[in-house]
């Protein structure tokens, strides 16, 4: 097996078209997170600091594998880390590879990783753990998908049809809008995630420079394949609640997500995600994405359960040692019944690889 590494923008329009159609073949690989697109995206927004590269397998010369990464001195990373919810290498069926030598073709010590398909088996070794990440699958549509709802047990499309009549009752019909192109509602909802970020501690992701340009990038791109999409939920000239996706191969996935908190007691979000369902049934867009992320929504809206995993691939070095000695010291502390204390190395750990994506 033979491994080249380009940058994204040397990909010739054959290689892009390959990795599009090993892509779309198959199932449960349809993120665009894993598409060429992504990864060509990622260098233009981060410029000329972006060290984006692609590692592509050829057997016999013809391409059988594709996969990203943000390469630095020592270490390399998922392309669009903290912003990319799924990761992997996109290969031809039955195509195998040996993780170690990616890593040497990048010119690395080790390759690190948190939402890695759970069906990558070379991967696999690498696993320190795994989390479920979650979707709606939709191939017959809403209403088979809400009947199965139903006879699952699941009330949450019930609960949002109430929400809904008491939102109309007490504030106004809420009107539902699908590729919103008004950058003042854009604008609120980022303005809302920052705001979000910052009243709960956590990093505002998109005050760094390329991740700010890579959204709105996404948002004015016009490209029929591939890109954002807007959607939008007002009450009169208000909006109450926001979704900005990303899409490709018939897949949505759900990413940054925001309401108005002076509605929240109606729950316009809930009300939001019913209507993209709704809209998805005569649109090309079979699939919902949900992430990772273990929330009561997103386990009572999904039909569909994938596992993704966090660890590192490591060559002999220096970075590959210490990565190692992180993970002893982290699942160490989670195996005592420390509480909170238990996680802190995790965190840690979480905490310095965001700081490292968004530089």
């Amino acid at each position: 097996m033979q491994i080249d590494v380009l940058r994204p923008e040397e990909l010739t329009a054959a290689q892009v078209d390959r990795w599009a159609a090993l892509q779309a073949a198959q199932a449960g690989w349809h993120s665009p997170f894993l598409s060429p697109w992504w990864a060509q995206g990622v260098a233009r927004a981060q410029g000329s600091k972006a060290n984006v590269k692609v590692a592509v397998l050829s057997d016999g010369g013809e391409p059988v594998g594709f996969m990203a990464a943000r390469v630095g001195a020592m270490t390399a990373m998922p392309v669009g880390a903290p912003m990319c919810d799924y990761q992997g290498m996109v290969a031809a069926p039955g195509v195998r590879f040996d993780p170690v030598k990616l890593v040497e073709a990048f010119g690395v010590g080790r390759l690190d990783f948190s939402h890695m398909l759970g069906c990558q088996a070379d991967f696999a070794p690498a696993f320190k753990g795994t989390q479920p990440s979650f979707a709606i699958d939709m191939p017959d549509g809403y209403e088979p998908y809400a009947q199965a709802r139903r006879e699952a047990g699941v009330g949450i499309l019930k609960d949002c049809d109430k929400k809904r009549r008491k939102l109309e009752r007490e504030a106004g019909a809420p009107v539902f809008a699908a590729f919103s192109r008004s950058k003042a509602d854009f604008d609120q909802l980022m303005g809302w995630k920052s705001q979000q970020w910052k009243a709960t501690g956590q990093t505002d992701v998109l005050g760094a420079g390329w991740t700010s340009r890579l959204v709105r990038d996404l948002f004015q791109s016009r490209d029929p394949e591939y890109g954002g999409i807007l959607f939008t939920l007002h009450i009169g000239e208000t909006l109450v609640a926001a979704q900005f996706n990303i899409r490709a191969h018939g897949t949505i996935n759900s990413w940054l997500i925001g309401h108005d908190p002076a509605f929240e007691r109606w729950s316009p979000g809930m009300i939001l995600f019913q209507d993209i369902l709704r809209w998805m049934n005569a649109s090309p867009y079979w699939r919902l994405d949900l992430g990772a992320g273990d929330y009561r929504f997103k386990r009572e809206f999904s039909n569909l359960i994938t596992p993704v995993s966090h660890g590192f691939v490591g060559a002999a070095s220096p970075a590959a040692l210490v990565r190692h000695a992180a993970y002893a010291v982290r699942q160490a502390a989670e195996s005592l019944p420390l509480g909170k204390v238990s996680e802190l190395p995790g965190k840690a750990m979480r905490r310095l690889d965001l700081i490292r994506g968004l530089r």
